[in-house]
């Protein structure tokens, strides 16, 4: 990448209104058209260089054709929603942002055992896709000693490789699967019925990659017949449009924000400006924000139902730990934000695009200190683990 200093160069920008330190990435560059990323269409491009995008544009011909458009950035870490064999076709260069948001969503995996009083300690996992997110989710398991079993086929040397039934069959089932309709290994309705079947009894589904991995309508069918097995929902089929009956029978349901750390997000705007950079041979914007320069300090709250720190595996987190991670970041509010507001007047579409677009800021966990003098030495190496510095 080149480093020289590049001034205004005049590019057309037209990007998502909802990715954040557009102006301090972008606007050394041209001017800037923010637009709604759900609704943006083929016209607002004809005079657009550059096209800055999240997962809910649909980019593809019918976006792009016979526009300038000479380079797509996606601030999503998945690329379901680019067709990317006709920007190559069409020598449109493209970049997403593989990475940036996974530590914001390994974080969520570990609020929502914590909402649901269910202790990861003495469990197994099940992780189901291995990239960027169920990779690292794996690297932190391994590190606070749990067993996992690994489904991605495309990762078949991987020390935790299991099949897709054995996966689903841990105590823990963590959906990070991308989703991919052809080729060999398709993931759309990858978890249906008869996949559904193979989660025990008692054992809590956390799906937070994308919505179609799992057949919503099975899911749907099977908490009708029965609950066996605890429901976390981030990613839906059809979002924004999402099923209200569904949303009402998952234990904890939010509006695909796991991923959406003020870190992550900032991590993602980064990462496309530097994509455009080296496929433009543009300098970076001399001053750039990072990640949140706020910090906070929290303690274990007296009396609280969690504090007790000789919970039984198994019976809830019950500990210090799940306290101080429900104070980091409380999945359970953003549950009823969601449950809430579907309920309503506005129409299920409007609310979950306006509870993600007006999403409040979200500190990710190193952005916190706790009370190093109330737990054990085990507790906190294993917030350590997870990102949070006692002391």
């Amino acid at each position: 990448m080149n480093d020289t200093a590049t001034e205004t160069v005049g590019l057309r920008i037209v990007a998502d209104e909802n990715i954040p330190a557009l102006q301090s990435y972008f606007g050394d560059l041209g001017t800037l058209q923010r637009c709604p990323g759900r609704t943006l269409s083929r016209e607002q491009l004809v005079e657009a260089d550059i096209l800055l995008v999240r997962s809910v544009t649909k980019v593809n011909q019918s976006l792009l054709q016979g526009t300038p458009v000479r380079f797509v950035g996606s601030c999503a870490i998945g690329t379901d929603h680019l067709d990317i064999p006709w920007l190559e076709r069409n020598g449109i260069h493209w970049c997403a942002a593989p990475g940036c948001n996974a530590n914001s969503v390994v974080e969520y995996v570990f609020c929502a055992l914590a909402a649901l009083e269910v202790d990861w300690r003495g469990r197994s996992f099940g992780i189901v896709g291995c990239g960027n997110v169920g990779g690292l989710l794996q690297k932190r398991l391994h590190a606070l000693g749990a067993s996992c079993a690994v489904y991605d086929p495309w990762l078949p040397d991987n020390p935790d490789s299991a099949t897709l039934a054995q996966a689903l069959g841990r105590d823990i089932v963590c959906l990070h699967a991308p989703l991919i309709k052809g080729g060999c290994f398709p993931s759309l309705h990858m978890i249906g019925s008869e996949q559904l079947a193979h989660i025990r009894d008692g054992a809590v589904l956390i799906s937070a990659g994308r919505g179609a991995v799992v057949d919503n309508r099975a899911l749907l069918q099977q908490l009708r017949r029965e609950r066996r097995f605890s429901t976390v929902l981030d990613v839906w089929e059809n979002e924004p449009e999402i099923n209200t009956e569904l949303l009402q029978r998952v234990d904890l349901a939010t509006p695909h924000i796991a991923g959406y750390s003020d870190d992550g997000k900032l991590a993602g705007t980064r990462q496309i400006r530097e994509g455009l950079s080296a496929v433009m041979d543009l300098a970076l914007p001399a001053v750039a924000p990072e990640a949140s320069g706020d910090t906070a300090t929290i303690r274990i709250v007296p009396g609280s139902l969690m504090n007790s720190c000789e919970a039984d595996p198994g019976t809830g987190q019950g500990g210090a730990i799940a306290d101080l991670l429900l104070q980091m970041y409380d999945p359970r509010v953003d549950d009823r934000r969601l449950r809430e507001a579907a309920f309503g007047t506005e129409p299920m579409a409007q609310v979950f695009d306006r509870l993600r677009r007006e999403y409040p800021k979200r500190l990710e966990f190193c952005h916190y200190t706790g009370p190093a003098e109330a737990l054990s030495e085990e507790e906190l190496q294993q917030l350590a683990v997870l990102g949070l510095m006692c002391k």
